[in-house]
């Protein structure tokens, strides 16, 4: 359960984990364990890069429409 980045869900197990953890009897999980580097690195590239290029790419009247629909859901207002 531990090995797979997972923490307990009891409240109980929960805090000797976390006890574990802070005392340095138990080293933190590593989220990126078993997964391929080169598809991690390709993922946070694309993540670091998606906002400013999809809105780059986005005429400004799109982006308008978009902007006011975000702040219509957002404030309640229609």
């Amino acid at each position: 359960m531990i090995g797979k980045g997972k923490r307990p869900r009891d409240t109980n197990q929960l805090a000797k984990f976390i006890v574990d953890v802070t005392t340095g009897q138990v080293d933190l999980p590593d989220p990126d364990a078993g997964k391929n580097p080169a598809a991690v690195a390709l993922g946070r590239l694309g993540g670091a890069k998606g906002g400013k290029a999809r809105a780059a790419k986005l005429s400004p009247a799109k982006r308008k429409k978009i902007a006011t629909k975000a702040s219509a859901k957002r404030w309640g207002k229609d």
